[in-house]
């Protein structure tokens, strides 16, 4: 039977919530839904759509390979927009991060746990097998 992983980059910053940013078991890494955080300097969010995208994105695919797997791998992606009108935005990034063959995904507007929070991204990527 396959062993859960706890998936905890010391890289990002250390949240304090009860959960883990990513989980691996056998050939599945799943990464629990990320958001931008406040620059450490000011204590501010970004308030751009597309650069909490990106650093939604650039967070995952550090768990991701810690997990041992890469963006290229990710077959789901659930996203969750503040407003429907960051949607154009928010593929503009995405399309950056998964110019080929895209996973399958779901968008859908929701209110986040923060004013501040633009957007929240969870996925599942797929382990490749060593050596592929």
């Amino acid at each position: 039977m396959a062993q859960k992983k706890v998936i905890n980059p010391r890289s990002l910053p250390q949240l304090g919530l009860p959960l883990s940013p990513g989980i691996r078991m056998g050939n599945l890494v799943f990464v629990s839904g990320i958001v931008a955080r406040p620059d450490p300097a000011t204590g501010q969010w970004e308030p751009d759509i597309r650069a909490q995208v990106r650093s939604c994105l650039e967070n995952i695919r550090t768990i991701l390979e810690e997990g041992g797997t890469s963006l290229g791998h990710v077959v789901s992606v659930t996203s969750y927009l503040k407003d429907r009108r960051f949607f154009d935005a928010y593929n503009g990034v995405y399309r950056e991060f998964f110019p080929a063959d895209p996973p399958a995904r779901t968008t859908v507007q929701a209110e986040l746990m923060r004013p501040e929070i633009l957007v929240e991204i969870s996925c599942i990527a797929a382990v490749p097998p060593q050596g592929a």
